[in-house]
């Protein structure tokens, strides 16, 4: 391990990093006349870098090749591979998961989710509780909506995930959904991570809106650490200056991550763009820069939505771009996990009424606030 040293430190607070370093097993020695970088030999745990870290006296710990955290990408270079149910994220498979950003009643629910897995989604999302901008707007049913993933899961044989926002609801969401979704207002939310990493069900990850790569891998850091190994990333966007978009998805990000983690990246292009007409396009860079999947909200009557209804893809708008991922993962020799054949063959052409309902959404800039 490799520290860079604070210019000018007194004696005292020398004498006090070196401490630390024999404490925890290190033998410190300095590089150069000026001693502002300290070289470690040592136990090498994941631990001690946060531990350094802190430390005042320590400006920056720059290589900790031999203290890897649990996020990090092992010397072999294998993917850890997320089953849920059919579908896989990781090593050369992806998998698409859609449906509605929140649960509004079973029968519609069930158009959606019957529509999706016929399309080639192989998880439905649904919102059972909704963390909005605003405390007026529609939070979501609770236990009700939960109710209706779990029969929409049994009509349809698909997995479900659904957003648990308090630690006191892990176990009653446990029963209930397949796959934890911890949104990005919640993403730094220790005890909630620390909760959802003591049980053994797959946890889907996203990105704060304003964190950093590095507040992002210690998040996941958090799950692992507590014992679920089974952890998900996704890039859903970040907080941008323009207004064009919600969002900027980090597609750099994306590629970063697949290079420097074991764990599956997916991206979510509904909350990185918050407009329907650039879903897709979005949605297909993700893929591009080696997503190992898609989250993507999709409802039959998107202007009768009542959570993020200007970002959902109509029916048929899902259908095309499940195709579109489907060409692009083969010229990366990868697979969609699940998947028999394109859905237009199974149901006929698909996107017949793409085109004009992006015309009708171009002029839509801002959506309406949501994960």
């Amino acid at each position: 391990m490799l520290l860079r040293l604070r210019a000018s430190l007194s004696d005292s607070e020398r004498h006090s990093i070196l401490k630390l370093c024999k404490d925890l097993g290190y033998s410190p020695k300095f590089l150069g006349r000026a001693e502002s970088l300290l070289e470690l030999e040592g136990p090498g745990r994941p631990e001690d870098r946060s531990k350094f870290e802190d430390h005042t006296c320590v400006a920056q710990v720059i290589e900790t090749s031999d203290s890897c955290e649990l996020t990090a990408r092992p010397k072999n270079g294998e993917d850890t591979v997320v089953s849920v149910g059919s579908a896989r994220f990781g090593g050369g498979w992806a998998s698409l998961i859609a449906g509605p950003c929140a649960v509004e009643n079973i029968e519609r629910l069930l158009t959606i989710a019957g529509s999706v897995r016929d399309s080639g989604a192989t998880i439905l999302r649904g919102g059972a509780y909704k963390p909005r901008t605003s405390p007026y707007s529609f939070r979501g049913l609770g236990k009700d909506a939960l109710d209706y993933l779990a029969r929409a899961r049994s009509e349809t044989g698909l997995p479900i995930v659904s957003e648990v926002l308090d630690p006191r609801d892990v176990e009653v969401v446990a029963e209930r959904v397949d796959m934890f979704q911890i949104g990005s207002r919640n993403m730094a939310n220790a005890a909630l991570l620390d909760e959802v990493g003591r049980t053994s069900k797959p946890v889907l990850l996203k990105r704060g809106m304003a964190a950093t790569v590095r507040e992002f891998l210690l998040a996941a850091e958090y799950v692992l650490a507590a014992g679920n190994p089974n952890v998900i990333l996704c890039e859903r966007g970040v907080r941008g200056f323009d207004s064009v978009t919600r969002n900027l998805l980090d597609v750099g990000a994306i590629a970063y991550l697949k290079a420097h983690t074991h764990l599956p990246v997916i991206a979510d292009p509904s909350h990185a763009s918050g407009r329907a007409d650039l879903v897709s396009a979005i949605a297909r860079a993700g893929i591009a820069a080696g997503a190992d999947g898609l989250i993507i909200e999709v409802h039959n009557a998107p202007e009768e939505a009542r959570s993020d209804g200007p970002q959902a893809l109509a029916l048929q708008e899902f259908e095309q771009l499940a195709e579109d991922v489907r060409a692009l993962l083969a010229m990366d020799g990868r697979r969609l996990a699940g998947d028999s054949g394109p859905a237009s063959q199974r149901n006929g052409a698909a996107g017949s009424d793409s085109a004009s309902r992006d015309g009708a959404r171009s002029d839509t800039l801002e959506a309406t606030p949501g994960l």
